[in-house]
């Protein structure tokens, strides 16, 4: 495992772009995870503003996004969907078809899980996955205590998330809602893992992640097994290792 600390949170955002741009470069038929938040704003409008000035082929890139929440519309601002298709799928022009995302709404999602992991299966699976970490360990929508062999499925969400995102819709109440997200397993077979966190407040959970015991209870501490990841730090996340 590699940890790389970027002095500030710009030089954070622009490295963690380049990052996701190299793998374009270098690999025209890239297959590359993505995550959501405002540890990825920045990053997404870096790669969006550098394209613009410089473009370069992507018509053989495929983006998919390492979760997404379930029984909301997808014009919902929030929906994993609609932040990549503004931020980076759309700017980019992405191809439709290499916009991999399972439906936010559907009556089976234990059949869009295993759909969307055939569409990236048929592509060749996952080349690169940009890994946010939440401030409970949790990795995709993976929350504590999800077993690591774990595949891709429907999780609940993470209780202060939720009640966030039922103000913001006014969801009914007696709606169930969740993330389908990659399992562990999934996660754990991309080729290249970079886990990224910028920020005081992901300090100690990147120092339970990356320094602590490989445990269920914080799943992203799961990375120290995978053989080819990099945690990508600013000063202040990595100021507890």
């Amino acid at each position: 495992m590699k940890i790389t600390i970027c002095p500030s949170e710009v030089s954070f955002d622009q490295t963690a772009a380049w990052r996701i741009i190299a793998q374009m470069l270098s690999k025209p038929n890239a297959v590359i995870g993505l995550s959501t938040g405002q540890t990825t704003i920045n990053m997404h409008r870096i790669v969006s503003d550098i394209f613009r000035q410089y473009p370069f082929d992507v018509s053989g890139i495929t983006l998919f996004n390492v979760d997404e929440l379930t029984n909301l519309p997808r014009s919902y601002a929030g929906s994993c969907y609609t932040m990549i298709l503004n931020q980076l799928a759309g700017p980019l022009g992405i191809p439709e078809e290499n916009f991999i995302m399972p439906p936010t709404m559907s009556a089976d999602f234990e059949a869009e899980a295993r759909l969307f992991e055939q569409r990236l299966s048929e592509r060749g699976n996952a080349d690169l996955q940009m890994l946010g970490i939440g401030s409970n360990g949790h990795i995709g929508i993976n929350q504590p205590g999800t077993p690591f062999e774990s595949e891709t499925w429907v999780s609940p969400m993470d209780p202060d998330f939720e009640a966030r995102v039922r103000r913001e819709t006014q969801v009914p109440p007696d709606t169930v809602l969740g993330g389908l997200t990659r399992g562990i397993k999934n996660i754990m077979h991309t080729r290249k893992l970079i886990l990224i966190a910028k920020g005081a407040h992901k300090a100690a959970i990147v120092r339970q992640a990356v320094r602590g015991p490989v445990t269920t209870d914080i799943p992203a501490s799961v990375i120290q097994l995978h053989p080819n990841c990099e945690v990508l730090l600013d000063a202040e996340a990595a100021s507890r290792l």
